[in-house]
């Protein structure tokens, strides 16, 4: 069935190209940024665009260096659109092959392909947010596959074109320490470190603290009126310390919770058992089922999109695929699956957001993280083996 819904997704692109006017927001920004990086520009804080300075990381200047080429300048903006539609049925494909292999029921497959906001970000938009999420898909089907370090690479590679994609750290950190223990998964991060060094390497050279301040603004300042998720809450709350706070401390308490019921699970021990036995050298390794991993890696990313201050429509690029696995982690009836994906869908395709949307938005990602969290007994079971080489099969 996968092939033949890529093939049809395939054609859904063509028509989508073909038919669907073009519409312009950040593209001509970006290639007017990246022509000052190809003229010798070095220097992070002036690296500018009609629409504001440069923001992302180097692996987004060097990946539409490329397309700068490959488009005349950024001119053939129809061969951008193909570009894209390669690389959107591309990453469909990594998530198919993820679905697969985590044995996830043929009835979700149709989710994956009807969602009009992602083929709209990917093809008419030429957002970097398709290219990062190539990188989150295909470090979540190597890393489900045991190849940590190129996994870890890929990821990395992903943070090296949008900040995004830290919110998959926590669950990496998580998988890598439960499979390998302490030592070699802070050998994996020091690894992660060293490609965001490496793909820096021209402009630290130029300004270091430039590039940090810029590539990974914590502090950036979000405006109301492009959020889609947190619009029901007013502007004067939206714009407040103490929500962006609560929003901080809500994640810290969400990872936590499913660090202690879920995520640590397979070593058989609470939090504070697993975090004195993992200092002192004695953590037992586990091997880790493949829908385990692939459930930690995108709760951890829900988790962080349902704590964000601010999404704007872009974000669902990594959100989309995602939606129909854990909602199916996290036990809901088909119908039920079908229904919120439906309302999602609404949601995310409501422009300019509404109260009523983004209230949408905040509810359908809640039901996807606390249903897996209120799901964990059956959505996290997982195989785990004892150091004496014997396989021990706990279903949770």
């Amino acid at each position: 069935m996968g092939p033949l819904f890529v093939l049809g997704d395939a054609l859904l692109c063509a028509l989508v190209i073909w038919k669907v006017p073009y519409t312009e927001i950040d593209w001509t920004t970006y290639m007017q940024q990246v022509s000052l990086y190809i003229s010798g520009e070095r220097d992070y804080t002036l690296i500018r665009g009609s629409t504001g300075p440069l923001v992302y990381p180097a692996a987004h200047v060097y990946i539409y260096s490329i397309l700068y080429h490959l488009t005349e300048q950024g001119r053939d903006i129809f061969y951008g659109q193909i570009l894209f539609g390669l690389l959107y049925i591309t990453v469909l494909g990594l998530v198919l092959a993820c679905y697969r292999q985590t044995g996830t029921p043929p009835y979700l497959f149709p989710l994956l392909v009807l969602s009009k906001r992602l083929h709209s970000i990917f093809m008419l938009r030429l957002f970097n947010d398709g290219v990062a999420a190539l990188a989150m898909w295909g470090a979540i089907l190597l890393l489900i596959n045991k190849k940590w370090a190129a996994g870890v690479v890929v990821w990395s590679v992903g943070v090296g074109i949008k900040m995004t994609m830290l919110l998959l750290a926590p669950a990496i950190a998580t998988v890598t320490v439960l499979s390998l223990g302490l030592l070699p998964s802070i050998r994996l991060g020091i690894i992660a470190v060293l490609v965001q060094v490496l793909l820096a390497i021209p402009f630290i050279q130029a300004d270091p603290v430039g590039y940090a301040s810029r590539a990974f603004e914590l502090t950036r300042q979000f405006m109301f009126k492009w959020t889609v998720n947190w619009r029901f809450v007013g502007e004067e709350v939206f714009l407040s310390k103490n929500f962006s706070l609560g929003l901080l401390a809500l994640h810290a308490v969400l990872l936590t919770a499913f660090f202690s019921t879920t995520w640590l699970k397979p070593s058989g021990s609470n939090l504070f058992g697993f975090i004195r036995s993992t200092i002192k050298g004695r953590q037992h390794r586990v091997v880790l089922s493949k829908p385990f991993i692939m459930t930690v890696m995108l709760t951890s990313l829900a988790i962080g999109l349902f704590c964000a201050r601010s999404l704007h429509y872009q974000f669902f690029a990594y959100l989309a695929w995602a939606t129909p696995f854990l909602l199916w982690r996290g036990g809901f009836h088909p119908v039920l699956i079908y229904a919120v994906w439906a309302l999602q869908e609404w949601a995310w395709n409501t422009y300019p957001s509404t109260n009523a949307s983004s209230l949408v938005v905040v509810l359908s990602l809640a039901a996807q993280v606390l249903g897996v969290l209120a799901n964990g007994s059956r959505a996290f079971d997982a195989q785990h083996q004892k150091p004496d080489g014997k396989a021990k099969v706990h279903t949770q």
